[in-house]
């Protein structure tokens, strides 16, 4: 009975025995296995283990690039670009305590349960916190120690001029791209290209070494342009004070040097500070200079006697009955404010005559009125490189009624933008020929368009010149030691298709008269107090910003420093009705 015990002890230590030589071999086995491996990648595949590693640590990043300057023509800088961060957290990694997420908040001026919210959210790898913090706060912020908190260099745009460039210059985003203005309209030249580079992170994120440069970044271009700041700046304050002044609910101011075409300031009021964009308000940021439109009324006057001139229909000494101050037309009547009788064709132009321009446009043909306001600009851009320049509206001359045709005469029944008619009025300036518009500085002479005969445009000036005198509609026009001419606008505004009593006030002039240098459109919108006329709301702040502009030139006078070349106290103004 005992032996088959035996064997069966004896068998089951041999069982034993056979998984340990079995445990022992597999376990030999592995580590052969590995062993091998490990000298296979070490000695014939080592490559791919350093760049495996690489991978896990190395990163490429880029470099911003820094936007171009931006200066006036004098090289005085109206935006720069200047180093910033933005700071970030990874929330998966985090693990801020309350009371950093409140330091934190401190420091940012935020709200500690928003940011609370924005750490805790562990569905996101990427949050930003705050854009373009400067150096010295970020650094107050990272010396917290909180985990998974990163920073990326950028720049932000700064405009020491704030609001007196802002409709020019415009504006960047948070991203550093152009987005109104010059800003816009040249961001390719502005902008560069960022570089990248090879650097090496820690586990949290954090750089710890660069590499090497893989592409270097391409700076942005500096642009100079047009624009003279000591002239804008003055023309910015001018329309300010008029504004309020006069209670008016916005106003525009464009002057351009009349032989190059160049823009020398252009202000709108409502302004905005680019500067803060927290508290950017958009409907500021309209350049009314630009892209609103109005019926520019007594204004076009001039452009209509020039086309008659052109034509033939009249000659500068030609007289016109405007009876008692009354013109029908149809079942239409046009009148004047003031009945004059018999008036030449500059005494027209001098008291702002409805009647006298309307007989003269219905002894036209349409095609010559309308072939000048076109080579003058009226219906199209006027291309000078500012973004949302608007067309502004001229009807095809085969569509006028009688009636249309003399309002027209008058500025009613089209529309344009203070730019537009400022280019317009420096074809008086150049014998009749306009230079194209530009926001940028010219170094050089320009060729541009005819639009009227010389001796048109020459006698046109000369008539315009009475126009500021005393019986005239602008004697507050004026500038001393000065001979200046131009030309008032009161049009009623259009509102739901009916004209109200609502007015846009303006005023376009140039000056010196004996060689015309520089050209002022003012435009006033709304004006609520008891003055409205251009001749008392918008010529005043002509007078104010051409007088400071030409000396800022140092264009010498041509006319003596008395009474009759200053603006006058309280002398009448002549009223107008459009």
């Amino acid at each position: 009975m005992t032996a088959p015990a035996a064997r069966f002890g004896d068998n089951k230590h041999e069982l034993q025995r056979w998984r340990q030589r079995m445990a022992l071999g597999l376990l030999f086995a592995g580590f052969g296995f590995l062993a091998t491996r490990a000298v296979y990648l070490q000695a014939w595949h080592n490559d791919f283990l350093n760049e495996e590693g690489e991978k896990r640590v190395q990163r490429v990043v880029d470099i911003p690039a820094h936007r171009g300057i931006i200066t006036d023509r004098r090289g005085e800088p109206l935006a720069v670009s200047t180093p910033v961060e933005s700071l970030w957290i990874n929330p998966r990694e985090t693990n801020a305590t309350p009371g950093q997420i409140e330091s934190m908040a401190r420091l940012l001026g935020k709200d500690p349960a928003q940011l609370t919210r924005q750490i805790n959210d562990k569905t996101r790898g990427f949050v930003y916190l705050e854009r373009m913090v400067p150096p010295p706060l970020a650094a107050d912020v990272k010396a917290l120690g909180i985990t998974g908190l990163r920073s990326s260099p950028e720049y932000r745009r700064y405009y020491p001029a704030a609001d007196v460039m802002a409709h020019v210059l415009g504006i960047t985003d948070i991203n550093d791209q152009g987005r109104e203005g010059i800003e816009l309209s040249y961001q390719s030249w502005l902008a560069g290209a960022p570089g990248k580079q090879r650097v090496i992170r820690d586990r949290p994120g954090n750089v710890v070494e660069v590499l090497e440069r893989v592409k270097a970044p391409k700076p942005g271009r500096d642009l100079a342009i047009s624009i003279n700041q000591h002239i804008q700046y003055l023309a910015y304050r001018e329309l300010s004070d008029a504004v309020v002044k006069h209670q008016a609910k916005a106003g525009a101011v464009v002057v351009l040097d009349a032989r190059t075409g160049e823009i020398l300031a252009l202000v709108n009021t409502p302004s905005y500070n680019p500067n803060s964009r927290a508290t950017l308000d958009p409907t500021r940021v309209r350049n009314r200079a630009v892209t609103d439109l109005f019926e520019p009324g007594s204004t076009m006057k001039p452009m209509l006697v020039a086309a008659a001139l052109d034509s033939g229909v009249v000659k500068p000494e030609t007289r016109i009955d405007t009876g008692n101050g009354g013109f029908l037309v149809g079942d239409k009547v046009i009148r004047d404010v003031h009945a004059k009788g018999v008036v030449s064709i500059a005494e027209a132009l001098q008291v702002s005559s409805n009647v006298a321009v309307a007989k003269i446009a219905l002894d036209m043909k349409s095609e010559d009125y309308w072939r000048l306001l076109t080579q003058a600009g009226i219906g199209a851009p006027p291309k000078s490189g500012m973004p949302g320049e608007a067309s502004g509206r001229l009807r095809p001359y085969a569509t006028w009624r009688p009636i249309e045709k003399a309002t027209l005469a008058f500025g009613h029944g089209m529309s344009v933008s203070l730019l537009q008619l400022a280019h317009a009025y420096t074809a008086f300036a150049n014998e009749g020929v306009m230079p194209p518009l530009t926001t940028l500085r010219r170094d050089a002479g320009v060729s541009g368009v005819r639009v009227m005969k010389p001796d048109t445009a020459k006698d046109v000036l000369r008539m315009l010149e009475r126009v500021t005198q005393d019986g005239g509609t602008a004697p507050h026009a004026r500038v001393a030691g000065y001979q200046v001419a131009g030309k008032t606008g009161t049009a009623r505004k259009l509102v739901n298709g009916a004209y109200a009593t609502k007015y846009i006030s303006s005023f376009v002039g140039l000056a010196p008269v004996s060689n015309p240098r520089l050209v002022v459109a003012v435009m006033l919108d709304e004006p609520g107090g008891k003055d409205y006329y251009g001749g008392l709301v918008a010529a005043p702040v002509f007078s104010r910003v051409m007088s400071g502009a030409l000396r800022f030139m140092a264009i010498p006078p041509d006319a003596s420093y008395d009474k009759n070349s200053a603006p006058p106290g309280g002398a009448p103004v002549i009223p107008e009705a459009v």
